[in-house]
């Protein structure tokens, strides 16, 4: 398999795996609250670009960005001993979702989920998932990470080794704490894309399933203004870590 079918294969499940999400996150607003589109292109418009949804003030989700680009181009000379395979020449092409969504509920977790596929001289995939509780929930927590955990393992992935990396990743040296109760973090995978491509379409599938379960298992629970501080305080180590170190 060349690599051009390869990046036709992912861009397609990206896309498609995007409009899934907003499509489960929607009908989690009961359909009353809904995403606004917005295109977007690199500067040289045959570089690629990509396209963000955004949904704000639900019942659900107080903010929920759902973004997928695909592009191309070269990095510069500076960057490229630090890329895998762009130490000679430097080109690039990248498809990718990302998604980040902060509850309206305190008691609810921020969430956040993405996965990519890069090609360079070489081509690899990366991702992953984590959640940022402002409260403790045992539960939710073992929820959460044996859903992960099923899917690694069901793809002969390492999850201790995963779950590890994305621990180390979302740790906030500075104040001496995890970002949130973690999750799991890959990156450089580039044997067998067959099997690696099944995981990461898998994952995506889960992350649908792990955020129904923890949204609707916690939607309808009260919660105060004190809880709701708490929640705004822990957002902002999570804006803290994205500020200093992602």
């Amino acid at each position: 398999m060349n690599s051009e079918f390869k990046k036709k294969i992912v861009n397609a499940w990206f896309s498609y795996l995007q409009i899934q999400i907003c499509k489960s996150f929607e009908q989690l607003e009961n359909n009353k609250s809904h995403f606004f589109k917005r295109n977007w292109n690199k500067k040289k418009a045959t570089e690629g670009g990509g396209t963000s949804y955004l949904l704000t003030n639900g019942k659900i989700f107080d903010k929920v960005g759902v973004n997928k680009s695909t592009v191309s181009g070269v990095f510069p000379k500076k960057f490229r001993s630090k890329i895998l395979g762009a130490e000679k020449k430097g080109k690039y092409w990248a498809s990718g979702i990302s998604v980040v969504a902060h509850m309206k509920n305190p008691k609810i977790p921020a969430i956040h989920f993405n996965t990519r596929f890069i090609v360079t001289s070489k081509e690899w995939f990366g991702g992953g998932m984590d959640a940022t509780p402002s409260h403790e929930d045992k539960k939710e927590s073992k929820l959460i990470h044996d859903d992960l955990k099923r899917v690694c393992i069901k793809n002969k992935k390492n999850y201790k080794k995963y779950k590890k990396w994305c621990d180390k990743y979302f740790y906030l040296p500075h104040r001496n704490e995890s970002r949130g109760i973690g999750g799991i973090f890959f990156d450089y995978e580039t044997k067998d894309w067959i099997k690696n491509f099944e995981f990461v379409r898998e994952l995506g599938l889960t992350f649908i399933d792990i955020s129904n379960k923890i949204i609707n298992r916690k939607k309808k629970f009260k919660y105060s203004k004190k809880d709701k501080e708490k929640q705004l305080l822990k957002r902002g180590r999570y804006v803290e870590f994205n500020l200093l170190y992602d």
